[in-house]
Order: structure tokens, then C-alpha cells, then sequence
């Protein structure tokens, strides 16, 4: 089916992105940079983990409108697409879970298509507002999901002026390296690291949980997604504002939202297993 093909035209932007990597051997790379990418990476990340994936898809904890906006404009910066489109495949991703019905599981289709193919098909850019009808009624979101190349723009355009103004300061960096290293690469690293969670994620592992399908708990994916490769905890407990349920299970995202909370910037957590009574395989009945 033409629906389920590549659409090699409209991901070039996608490819030159990742070819756009090598412009680093041009501009060099500076303390300055790298301190810039990783800020930016763990932000952006944060932005993808919190807001896109366990508020925007699931609910897992309340805010205002502002901060609402605010949290999906810092996951629209990591140029994943809009809100709506991300959540509304993530959540019939959980419907489906390594199902044939599931567009990205490796089980079915595959590594390489469940890490990167599944979204360059024509069948899966359009947003399904049916899926996501409850912040699709938030016309900013529609805003951001309609027009998400704007937060990204304004990020690297914003790059290149802090990179100039670093210069004149007298920092060994300039605005087209802060673009390479706290744009491109940043962005680059966050792509793969977000899709690892499709990909790998179900397919290397522990499942500490019997669910219906091959998520896995992987420590090394969750040090760098900051909490998300404890995927079986999650499909667990999908809901949960906590996915690093065992004391040693670091949840990076989960810490920075109950910092949120003390400064009532979040709140109404939704329900989360009592991760000191664990045992493997089944929660006490009152969690």
C-alpha cells in the first residue's frame, strides 16, 4: 500500500539532520558547545519524557494551561512533531502493544522499522485527533502540532545569536558552532535515544512484570532517557507518574517532577505502585 511506503521527500529535513552532524569537523567544538548540548539534551529530553509521554499521553499528573503550553513547547523543541501527533501514536501504541495492529513493534516488522521507519510513512504523519480528544480541544496545542517547525526554528535561530554573543564575550565558541553541537547533534542523540525506547526497549531486558507484550526493563536506556527504559514498569502501570518503581531504579524525570510539585508547579499524581513492597511479578493488593 502507498499509505505504508516511505515518504522519502518529506523526510529529508529528517536525513539532513543526521548528515548535518559532520558540519562539526567545520566548526571545531569548544567546552562551550558540549556544555550546551547536554543541557539541551537533558531539557529536551525531560520535555519528551514529562509532558509528551507521561502527561500528554497519559494523564500521569495535572498543571495549569501555562505550564501545559510551556511543557509542549520544550518537547516540541526536540522536533519530534506536535503534542497531539506523539501522544495519539503513543497511545495506540499501548492499545496495541506488539501486536500486528502495533506500528512500531520489533517484533513485527522489525529493528530498523520500529526504530525509525514507522514514522516516515504517509499512513502515520497525519495527527489522530480521535485518539487525543482530550487536549485536542486546546487550540495552542493544534497550534504547535499544526505549525511544529516554529519552536525549533526559533531554538536554532536563538543558538546562533547566544553563540555570537558568546564570541564577542570573548568565549571560544561562535553562533554556527552552538547550532552544530546544541542544535543538530543534541537533536540527533535525542532522536535516537527516544526511538531506542520502541526499538530496543522490547527487545533487550528484564520484565519484572507479565504484561501482554515484550517491554523491557533496561537500566543503561533509562540513564539516558532519564527513567523510560524501565518500559515494563511502565506498561505495567501506564498511568503512573513513576516509572522507576524499585528503590535502585533511577527515574530521573520522576525526581524533577516531584521538585515541581514541592514548588506547586504540577500536581494530582496519578496513583503509584508502593515500590518498597514490590516483589517480582505481582504488587501487594492496596498499592
Amino acid at each position: 500500500m502507498d499509505s505504508d511506503k516511505i515518504q522519502w521527500l518529506r523526510v529529508t529535513p529528517f536525513l539532513l539532520m543526521h548528515l548535518a552532524v559532520f558540519t562539526a569537523f567545520l566548526t571545531g567544538v569548544s567546552t562551550t558547545a558540549v556544555v550546551v548540548a547536554v543541557t539541551l539534551y537533558l531539557l529536551r529530553m525531560f520535555g519528551i519524557t514529562a509532558f509528551y509521554h507521561r502527561y500528554f499521553s497519559h494523564r500521569a499528573f495535572k498543571t495549569s494551561r501555562v505550564v501545559q503550553f510551556l511543557g509542549a513547547c520544550l518537547g516540541n523543541s526536540a522536533i519530534q512533531r506536535g503534542p497531539l501527533w506523539w501522544a495519539a501514536h503513543h497511545r495506540k501504541h499501548h492499545m496495541h502493544s506488539d501486536s500486528d495492529l502495533d506500528v512500531h513493534s520489533p517484533h513485527q516488522h522489525g529493528f530498523w522499522w520500529s526504530h525509525v521507519g514507522w514514522f516516515m510513512t504517509k499512513k502515520n504523519y497525519r495527527s489522530d485527533h480521535k485518539a487525543i480528544k482530550d487536549f485536542a480541544a486546546f487550540p495552542e496545542l493544534r497550534f504547535l502540532d499544526k505549525f511544529d517547525w516554529f519552536v525549533p526554528l526559533c531554538l536554532f535561530c536563538s543558538l546562533f545569536l547566544l553563540g555570537e554573543y558568546f564570541q564577542s564575550a570573548g568565549f571560544a565558541t561562535n553562533g554556527w558552532q552552538l547550532v552544530v553541537w546544541g542544535g543538530v547533534i543534541s537533536t540527533v542523540c535525542l532522536y535516537h535515544m527516544t526511538f531506542a525506547i520502541n526499538s530496543l526497549a522490547h527487545l533487550l531486558g528484564t520484565q519484572d512484570f507479565k504484561v501482554r507484550d515484550h517491554s523491557r526493563n533496561n537500566w543503561l536506556l533509562s540513564l539516558f532517557t532519564l527513567g523510560e527504559g524501565w518500559h515494563n514498569n511502565h506498561h505495567k502501570f501506564p498511568a503512573s507518574a513513576r516509572s522507576g518503581l524499585r528503590w535502585w531504579q533511577i527515574d530521573i524525570t520522576y525526581y524533577v517532577l516531584l521538585v515541581l510539585r514541592m514548588l506547586r508547579i504540577v500536581h494530582s499524581f496519578q496513583n503509584t505502585p508502593n515500590a518498597a513492597a514490590q516483589t517480582r511479578g505481582r504488587l501487594p493488593a492496596n498499592s
